[in-house]
């Protein structure tokens, strides 16, 4: 009878903190990463001045991509995205985030391995 209790204790404990616990948040989505970028097509295509509606999506899109998982998954997107979008000078793309103030661990290239990249820590 007592292990019964204990059994039926537990059980009600756990189902507190299971449902206590916050919820994880949605992993980013490649519709994410296209709605951030959308802006930063034409300057990748043509260059001259970065739109600062461009910056923001790249500031946005690397503040929401902080864990591994959600970094890996942006990556694949953006190589994904400029295999659809002709005319993408990765030169540009590999500068794109200096111009815009981040200072990124990492190339921003078709040939980048996006499995190397890792959660970033503060």
């Amino acid at each position: 009878m007592a292990s019964s209790m204990s059994l039926r204790l537990a059980s009600a404990m756990l189902i507190v903190m299971v449902v206590g616990s916050p919820l994880a948040e949605a992993a980013i989505t490649c519709g994410q990463v296209t709605s951030s970028l959308a802006q930063c097509i034409g300057y990748l295509q043509k260059g001259g001045a970065v739109p600062p509606a461009c910056c923001n999506g790249v500031k946005s899109l690397n503040s929401a991509a902080k864990t591994t998982a959600d970094r890996q998954t942006a990556c694949n997107c953006l190589k994904s995205l400029a295999g659809k979008i002709s005319g993408i000078n990765y030169g540009l793309a590999a500068g794109l985030p200096a111009k815009c103030g981040l200072n990124l661990p990492y190339q921003i290239s078709p040939s980048t391995d996006c499995k190397t990249y890792r959660e970033v820590k503060n």
